[in-house]
């Protein structure tokens, strides 16, 4: 199971080549969660947003394949990932590519396939426009799903 895609190979790997070509997609959030190693050893949850709290769209992959199991057929997706901002520095190496509203179509199109014009549409978004605060521990837990797992905590 891959979750995410390197920006800077993902063109040339075979995991992601055809889907870069033709298949790629938005993958809408309004933050996402990312991990913060404190003093004392404990990673603590933090849930980075776009200032304005807007959604936005991160540039993904999507696929539609046969589970050699079951012989269901699935459609996953993976984020495509690039090196972290001034603001995410702290937290982590690697972000989301956070695409500018204005990149939408132009990634979107399937006539667009030429990769040295898609990877120059998957820059770092300007660390300016992105905050982050820690959050509890219970988006730890999958089965967690509620509007608290996005509240601030301490």
């Amino acid at each position: 199971k891959l979750i995410n895609a390197r920006g800077e190979t993902v063109h040339e790997k075979a995991s992601f080549r055809d889907a870069f070509k033709t298949q790629r997609c938005l993958i809408v959030a309004d933050g996402f969660y990312e991990w913060q190693k404190q003093d004392d050893g404990a990673k603590q949850p933090m849930f980075i947003h776009l200032k304005s709290r807007a959604p936005f769209g991160m540039a993904g992959l999507y696929a539609h394949w046969t589970d050699p199991t079951s012989g269901e057929v699935l459609t996953t997706c993976t984020i495509i990932t690039t090196a972290a901002n001034t603001v995410m520095q702290p937290l982590h190496h690697r972000m989301p590519v956070i695409l500018a509203p204005e990149r939408y179509a132009a990634w979107l199109d399937p006539q667009n396939n030429e990769p040295e014009f898609l990877r120059m549409l998957m820059q770092p978004i300007s660390g300016v426009h992105m905050a982050y605060y820690p959050v509890s521990r219970k988006v730890n837990t999958p089965a967690n799903d509620d509007p608290s797992l996005i509240a601030r905590v301490g």
